[in-house]
C-alpha cells in the first residue's frame, strides 16, 4: 500500500513539474472524450436503452399493412403505425397472446394553475396504459381502466415526475388539486415514477389523460367521431406478451383475427369491388414489432447520422490517444537518464514499468474529468440540432447518468492504456552504460519507429475526418440549396391556440383574426399568413377526396395532404400560384366553399393547373362535390426537406366546421 502511495505522489509531482505538458495532455483528451461522451449519450438514449418499465422485453407493438381510405393523423412515421379506436379495443379484448393492449397519442394542451397558464406536450393513454407497463406512481395513483370507461367522464390527470418537479416544486399536495386542460377542470390523481418519460420515444409529456377526454385534450377530432369511425386511425398500440409467448407465435394467432377484424370493417369503405377487397383484406397482414425501446417515428432517420457521428468521434478520440502517445514517448527521451538511474539503483522493470502506466492512468483520469465537464453542453447542443428543440424542451437529456458515466470510465481506461504502451515499450530493455553517459536522453530506434508509424496513422485519421466532414459539409449545403416550393428567408413561425386557454370554436375564429390584424401591423412585418397543417415538421394530415369523372385504379391511394389557412398564407411562405387566385377575406363561412390544389394534384385529376380552375371535387367523408377549385399553387417539400408533399389541398380556415389552433408564419423585411 505505501509503495502505491509513494508512486502516486511522485507522478503527481513529475506532472506538476511540467505544467505546459500535463495541460495540453488533459486538454486533448478533453476534446476526444468529451465528443464521445456527448454523442453516446444521445446515442444510448435512441438506439440502445430500452423503456424504463417494467420487463421492456415483453412489449411489442403493432404495425399494419394494406390498402386504407379514410382519415389519417400521425405524429410522425407511417400511417400503418396508426389504429382506429374501434379496432384498438377488438385487438385488446378478442386475443388470446397479450396480457394487456394499450393505445397512446401525442398531443400538446395549454396547461393552467393558479392562474398561470403554459403550453405542454401531453400524452392521452388507454386507461390500462400504466397497468401494462408496469410503471408505478412517485405520490398518488396512476390511471386505471375506470378511469377511461365513457366519453367525457373522467377528467383526471397524471403528471409526470419531471414536470411535477418543474411547475409544482415536487410538492405532495397537488394529488387531489384541480389544473385547467385547454380552460377544462381535471383532478391531478397521482405522478409517474421518476425515470419514465412515456411509451413514445423521444417524448417528454408533462401530464397524461385518458383517451375518453379527446374531446376536451384535442378539440380538433371531434368531427372525426374517434369513438365509432373506423376509418379514422390516430392511434399507436402496443401491448404486452403473456409469459412464455414469443412475438412470432403472436404473430401468427393473430392474423386469423386481423384478418376477420378487416373482413369485418370492408363493407364500410367506399370501394367494394374485388380488387380492392384483395388488397384491403386478402393482402393486409398485422405485424408484431419489438416495442422495447418504445416507439419512435424518428428514429429511423437518426440511426445513420449517429452511427456516423459515432463512429467520427472513435476516430477523434484514437488519434487523441496517438497524440499524446507521441507526447509521452518525446517526454521519455528526456527521462531516459532519470529511468536508467533507478535501474542502476536496483528498481525492477515491473516497477518501472507500473509508474510510467500509473502517470498515463492519472493523465486518463484528469482528462476524462475534464471531458465529462465537456460533454453536457455539447450533448444539449447536439440534441438541440439533431430534433430541432427550443431550450427547454429537449426531448432527450443531457444529464450524465450511470450509462454514460460506465462507458467514459471504460473509454477513458482503453485510451489511458493505449497511450501509456509507449512510454513504458521505451524502457523494457534500456541501454544503462549509454544512457548514463549521455548529458541528455535521445530516442532509441525502436521508438523513433513507433513515432514514425504514430505521425502516419495521425495522417490517415486526419484524411478521414477531414473527408467526412466535408461529406457533412455537402450535404447540408445540398439540403440548403435544394429548391422546397417556398422560400424560408426572413420567416418566422410560432403556434397559436386559443383552445389552449379554454376558448370554444365560437371563438376561434375571431381570435386568429385579431392576432393576424395585429402581427401585421407591426413594424418589419411585410405580411402573414396561418395555416393548421405546419410546413416542415413532420407532420400529415391526410384526407381521402373524390374527383367527378376520375376513377381510381384498384388499390389507388386518392388522398391529399389537406390544411386550413388563411388569408394571405401563399404569399406569405412565397409559394407560387400558377393559376386562379389565393384566398380572401371574403371566402367566409356563408360564402360558397372553395378549395386550392397544387400543381401535382392539379396534372393527376384535371391534365394541368388551367384546366383544374373551376372544377369541383369533395373530401370523402362529406359525400358531395362542393369544393370549388380556385386556385392551384406550385409543389413544395413539406414534411421534410427530401420528400415531396405528393396531391394537396387547402381551404379557408373561416369556412372549417371546427376551428382550431394555426401555425402562423411572420415574413420579415429585416
Amino acid at each position: 500500500m505505501n509503495t502505491v502511495v509513494q508512486n502516486v505522489r511522485y507522478a503527481f509531482r513529475q506532472l506538476r513539474r511540467s505544467p505546459g505538458f500535463t495541460i495540453t495532455v488533459i486538454f486533448t483528451l478533453a476534446l476526444g472524450i468529451g465528443a464521445n461522451t456527448a454523442i453516446f449519450t444521445l446515442f444510448d438514449q435512441v438506439l440502445l436503452r430500452m423503456l424504463p418499465v417494467q420487463k421492456p422485453q415483453e412489449l411489442v407493438r403493432f404495425e399494419w399493412s394494406g390498402s386504407f381510405r379514410g382519415m389519417g393523423s400521425s405524429f410522425g412515421g407511417e400511417i400503418t403505425n396508426y389504429f382506429s379506436y374501434p379496432m384498438y379495443k377488438d385487438l385488446r379484448d378478442k386475443n388470446q397472446v397479450f396480457s394487456g393492449v394499450l393505445a397512446a397519442v401525442r398531443t400538446g394542451v395549454g396547461v393552467s394553475w393558479h392562474n398561470q397558464a403554459q403550453n405542454e406536450d401531453a400524452e392521452m393513454v388507454s386507461g390500462n396504459y400504466f397497468q401494462v407497463l408496469g410503471v408505478r406512481p412517485a405520490i398518488g395513483r396512476l390511471l386505471a381502466p375506470q378511469d377511461d370507461t365513457q366519453k367525457n367522464a373522467n377528467p383526471v390527470a397524471v403528471l409526470s415526475y419531471n414536470y411535477w418537479s418543474r411547475r409544482f416544486a415536487m410538492a405532495r399536495d397537488v394529488v387531489g388539486q384541480t389544473i385547467l386542460v385547454n380552460g377544462h377542470t381535471f383532478t391531478v390523481i397521482g405522478v409517474a415514477a421518476p425515470g419514465f418519460d412515456s411509451a413514445i420515444g423521444g417524448y417528454r409529456p408533462a401530464l397524461f389523460v385518458p383517451i375518453s377526454m379527446d374531446e376536451q385534450v384535442i378539440p380538433w377530432r371531434v368531427v372525426a367521431d374517434d369513438f365509432n369511425n373506423r376509418r379514422s386511425v390516430w392511434l399507436t398500440v402496443a401491448a404486452r406478451l403473456k409469459p412464455g409467448v414469443t412475438a412470432e407465435q403472436a404473430q401468427a394467432s393473430m392474423q386469423p383475427l386481423w384478418r376477420t377484424l378487416r373482413e369485418e370493417e370492408f363493407p364500410q369503405q367506399k370501394d367494394t369491388t374485388p380488387e380492392y377487397h384483395d388488397k384491403f383484406v386478402e393482402k393486409s397482414k398485422l405485424k408484431i414489432i419489438s416495442d422495447a425501446q418504445g416507439f419512435f417515428p424518428e428514429r429511423t432517420g437518426l440511426k445513420k447520422p449517429l452511427i456516423i457521428l459515432m463512429s467520427m468521434s472513435g476516430l477523434l478520440v484514437l488519434m487523441c490517444a496517438i497524440n499524446v502517445a507521441t507526447l509521452l514517448l518525446l517526454r521519455a527521451a528526456a527521462r531516459t537518464r532519470e529511468m536508467s538511474m533507478r535501474y542502476a539503483l536496483g528498481a525492477k522493470r515491473s516497477r518501472i514499468i507500473g509508474q510510467l502506466v500509473l502517470e498515463g492512468g492519472i493523465l486518463g483520469a484528469l482528462g476524462a474529468a475534464a471531458g465529462l465537464a465537456l460533454a453536457p453542453p455539447i450533448a444539449t447542443l447536439l440534441v438541440r440540432l439533431v430534433t430541432n428543440a427550443d431550450p427547454g424542451s429537449e426531448p432527450y437529456s443531457s444529464t450524465i447518468d450511470a450509462r454514460v458515466l460506465a462507458f467514459t470510465i471504460v473509454l477513458s481506461a482503453f485510451v489511458a492504456l493505449l497511450f501509456s504502451i509507449a512510454p513504458a515499450i521505451h524502457y523494457v530493455r534500456p541501454d544503462l552504460a549509454n544512457s548514463l553517459r549521455q548529458n541528455a536522453g535521445t530516442a532509441s530506434v525502436g521508438s523513433q519507429r513507433f513515432r514514425k508509424v504514430a505521425v502516419g496513422v495521425q495522417i490517415a485519421l486526419s484524411v478521414m475526418l477531414l473527408g467526412g466532414a466535408g461529406l457533412f459539409v455537402r450535404t447540408l449545403d445540398h439540403l440548403r440549396s435544394q429548391a422546397i416550393g417556398f422560400d424560408i428567408d426572413h420567416l418566422i413561425t410560432f403556434s397559436l391556440d386559443p383552445s389552449g386557454s379554454g376558448y370554444g370554436e365560437a371563438q376561434i375564429p375571431q381570435i386568429m383574426t385579431n392576432a393576424i390584424s395585429a402581427l401585421s401591423a407591426i413594424p418589419g412585418v411585410t405580411s402573414v399568413g396561418a395555416s393548421n397543417d405546419p410546413v416542415l415538421s413532420g407532420n400529415q394530415n391526410r384526407s381521402g377526396f373524390n374527383i367527378p369523372g376520375y376513377k381510381p385504379a384498384p388499390g389507388e391511394d386518392t388522398h391529399f395532404e389537406y390544411a386550413r389557412i388563411t388569408p394571405g398564407y401563399f404569399a406569405t411562405l412565397r409559394q407560387p400560384v400558377l393559376a386562379g387566385r389565393e384566398f380572401t377575406l371574403a371566402d367566409t363561412k356563408s360564402a360558397p366553399k372553395v378549395v386550392i390544389i397544387n400543381l401535382a394534384a392539379a396534372k393527376k385529376y384535371f391534365g394541368g393547373a388551367e384546366k383544374a380552375i373551376g372544377r369541383q371535387i369533395g373530401e370523402r367523408e362529406e359525400k358531395a362535390f362542393d369544393l370549388t377549385v380556385i386556385g392551384v399553387v406550385g409543389d413544395i417539400n413539406h414534411a421534410d426537406l427530401r420528400t415531396k408533399l405528393g396531391p394537396g389541398a387547402w381551404s379557408p380556415f373561416a369556412q372549417a366546421s371546427h376551428p382550431t389552433g394555426m401555425d402562423i408564419y411572420l415574413r420579415t423585411a429585416q
